[in-house]
């Protein structure tokens, strides 16, 4: 064993023994303890919704726009958050949650409603940190003087739905704006110092390998704090279901998926905090792959995998952690 991976290996003690930076280490780094996310629903739209730039959303895109898991709309935001408490403490002693606001672009609507249910959120004495999942070109500069004035409260992390860097991808899954929106957008959040976590879709269909890496390095030069490598799966009711059906592309099997997760973690900056690996959809519109359902075998797996190969995050890129 060289010099250099036994020093890497005793850095991965300080990750509790992960091979690379996940979010609940973070977690516990940053707030002293472990701290659990509450997913919440602002009640908003998308502009591939509204007719603004479509009405079917991203073809992978189910009827809930990604907030299957979130809370009750119909609920204020701070009923929404004891709600999800109660079940969560109910299992287990927690004492500080995030404010995930998930389902569909959580900066679409005036900024005057963003700033009551954003502030609503944020003041929650439970609550450690506000996390807003949004588009790039849903960020204007009243919203984003807002999110720079309540990152001054607490600490604000905006969640950018990128899926890819290539154009092609980005067409066939109707995402609607282009690459250069989101260089901008990431330069005016880090210009107000606003954390921002980027989700990428690994297994787009027509993309390679190397494609996938190609997205991993343009990210490394962006200096994004967080990143969600989440695995390409078909939701029952999607575009993307009809096209699965029709056998126009295929989804990764299990052994294939953790070898591309290991290749994207060794080409990532060990500075970049790991907040996915993978992901499934609920159970009763999961179509394919439905091994996706079995997260902690997946996780398991892949740890053992990356131990047994004697890797790490960030390991291609020659970097000392």
């Amino acid at each position: 064993m060289t010099e250099q991976n036994r020093e890497n290996r005793e850095q991965h003690k300080s990750w509790n023994g992960k091979p690379y930076r996940s979010l609940d280490y973070m977690l516990r780094e940053r707030f002293g303890e472990k701290v659990y996310k509450v997913t919440l629903n602002g009640g908003m739209s998308c502009p591939n919704r509204d007719g603004t730039l479509g009405k079917r959303g991203c073809i992978f895109c189910s009827e809930g726009g990604s907030g299957d898991f979130a809370a009750d709309a119909a609920l204020s935001v701070t009923d929404q958050i004891e709600s999800q408490i109660s079940v969560l403490s109910g299992k287990r002693p927690i004492k500080k949650y995030i404010a995930y606001f998930q389902a569909y672009t959580n900066t679409y609507a005036p900024v005057e409603y963003l700033r009551k249910i954003f502030t609503e959120a944020i003041v929650h004495p439970k609550i450690a940190a506000l996390s807003i999942g949004t588009r790039p070109d849903c960020l204007g500069s009243d919203v984003l003087a807002l999110l720079e004035e309540l990152n001054q409260v607490k600490p604000v992390w905006v969640e950018l739905g990128l899926q890819t860097i290539h154009e092609k991808t980005a067409q066939y899954i109707r995402r609607g704006y282009r690459l250069e929106c989101f260089d901008q957008a990431v330069k005016e959040l880090h210009r107000r110092k606003l954390e921002v976590i980027v989700h990428t879709i690994l297994g787009l269909p027509g993309e390679s390998r190397l494609d996938i890496l190609d997205t991993m390095h343009y990210l490394n030069e962006k200096n994004i704090q967080g990143i969600k490598l989440q695995l390409l799966h078909v939701l029952k009711g999607t575009d993307l279901a009809y096209d699965y059906l029709a056998g126009k592309f295929s989804v990764y099997e299990r052994e294939e998926y953790l070898d591309l997760v290991i290749d994207c973690l060794e080409n990532l900056y060990p500075e970049i905090v790991i907040h996915r690996i993978t992901g499934d959809g609920p159970k009763e519109l999961l179509l394919a792959p439905l091994w996706a359902g079995r997260k902690r075998e997946v996780l398991n797996m892949l740890h053992h995998r990356m131990k047994e190969r004697d890797t790490w995050q960030g390991k291609q890129l020659g970097t000392s952690l």
